[in-house]
Formats: C-alpha cells, sequence, structure tokens
C-alpha cells in the first residue's frame, strides 16, 4: 500500500518541491488516512523528498544538455570558446605591435 501511494504521490508531484508547511500538512494527511505512525510517515516522506531533489537535478542537467545542443547547432560559441578566442586575439595583436 505504502509503495502504491509513494508512486502516486512522486507522480503527482513530479518535479516539483514540497515545501516544509506542504510536507507536514502531507504527513498528517498520511498518519490520519493510513493510520501510520509519525516515524513512518516522516520516512516515507524524507524518501519522497529525496526523490523529488534527484528528478529536478536530472531535469536541470537535461536542460542544460538541450540548450547546449541548441546552442551548437545555431553556432553559438561558449563562454571558453570566446575567451580562448579572446586570448588568441590578444596574441595576435601584441605580435602586430
Amino acid at each position: 500500500m505504502i509503495e502504491l501511494l509513494e508512486k502516486t504521490v512522486l507522480t503527482a508531484v513530479g518535479a516539483a518541491t514540497l515545501t516544509q508547511k506542504k510536507a507536514e500538512e502531507l504527513l498528517v494527511e498520511l498518519r490520519d488516512k493510513l493510520n501510520i505512525s509519525e516515524e513512518e510517515g516522516k520516512d516515507f516522506l524524507k524518501k519522497i523528498q529525496e526523490t523529488v531533489v534527484q528528478s529536478q537535478e536530472k531535469l536541470q542537467e537535461q536542460a542544460r544538455e538541450e540548450v547546449k545542443k541548441a546552442c551548437e547547432r545555431m553556432g553559438v560559441v561558449t563562454a571558453e570558446e570566446f575567451n580562448k578566442l579572446k586570448k588568441k586575439v590578444a596574441q595576435l595583436e601584441k605580435k602586430l605591435k
């Protein structure tokens, strides 16, 4: 039962984080509806929050990769590439003087 509820809550929560107040409200609701102990509720909530954080990190990494790919397709240089070019230009200007 807890696993099913956990999957359902994770699906509903998605990538959003639970605020402390919302987490406490959910904990009270879980205790009331499922007749579980406070400790079980806290453990359950902690698992959900950890999973949400991991999901957010994965989502952020995927977003970064997609932006990077889009920039590459459009020919936008990265800050690192720009700095290398800037340094190279400075070296060439110095040689010309």
